[in-house]
């Protein structure tokens, strides 16, 4: 086995003795503080989603500062999970620790091995490879069932490329997007707009979504993050709308889309 060289860090100590800090920390307030000892694996999921979801936030802001500190709130949960098994006799943080390091050295055999990779795709490949060559029963497996559809549709088409299940060339791509796109739109009448069949209308809608998924995918363009930055963009222009509307007498409702539209072309070039 390769052992890989990496500088020193001038740090090291300092990042040690940090952890340490925080794992103190969390043992007082586990054993004093009413509300953490009452907390369970279970009461913190929902916080933990929550706060995955704040970093996402102060990431497509480019906001370090609140990045640094959404981190922190996640390493934090990371010890308390690791705290409650503890408790119950089941791992510590050491075990988490050691558990991913091995995980990570497992699955880069070409830095710990004698794999050669010179590539990010021969990287994922071998990844998928070598997790159902230790018990996986399927490539994607390791999709949570509860994630967003979106970010789901990202994670499987990302799996099923990382075992050779992908499209060749983007063009190809771009030709499904147009065929599920005929095949979405055969579904309505053309003289009402109105789905024929809704059921097979919403079936061909799902597979448009995930053909531009794909396509993005193959630009490389993360639709999750595209689509969020047009939230933002959407809910700057409204708000503007809402508030240079009101600083001239107007009462959102009660205007015509006509006079919200001068509001709109307007925030559109702030």
């Amino acid at each position: 086995m390769k052992k890989p060289s990496s500088a020193p860090d001038p740090n090291r100590a300092e990042k040690l003795q940090a952890f340490d800090r925080l794992l103190t920390v969390m043992n007082e307030l586990r054993e004093n503080c009413p509300w953490d000892k009452k907390q369970t694996l279970e009461s913190l999921r929902h916080l933990t989603i929550e706060e995955t979801y704040e970093l996402s936030d102060a990431i497509l802001e480019g906001d370090l500062n609140e990045v640094k500190k959404e981190l922190g709130d996640l390493m934090l949960h990371n010890v308390f999970y690791a705290r409650i098994a503890s408790e119950q006799g089941k791992f510590d943080i050491a075990d988490v620790l050691n558990s991913i390091c091995d995980k990570l050295i497992e699955r880069h055999p070409h830095i710990y091995s004698d794999v050669i990779a010179n590539d990010e795709e021969t990287v994922k490949a071998n990844w998928e490879k070598i997790k159902l060559k230790t018990g996986n029963k399927s490539v994607l497996e390791g999709v949570p069932k509860s994630l967003p559809a979106l970010v789901k549709a990202i994670r499987i088409q990302d799996k099923a490329r990382g075992v050779g299940f992908d499209w060749e060339k983007k063009e190809q791509v771009w030709e499904k997007v147009e065929e599920e796109m005929q095949e979405f739109k055969s579904e309505f009448n053309a003289e009402t707009n109105e789905a024929i069949n809704k059921e097979k209308a919403m079936a061909e809608f799902g597979d448009l979504l995930f053909s531009l998924v794909n396509y993005a995918r193959f630009i490389n363009i993360d639709p999750e993050e595209a689509l969020e930055r047009t939230n933002k963009k959407f809910i700057k222009r409204f708000q503007y709308l809402e508030i240079e509307s009101a600083k001239d007498g107007k009462q959102m409702g009660e205007m015509t889309l006509a006079e919200m539209d001068e509001y709109w072309n307007r925030a559109k070039t702030m």
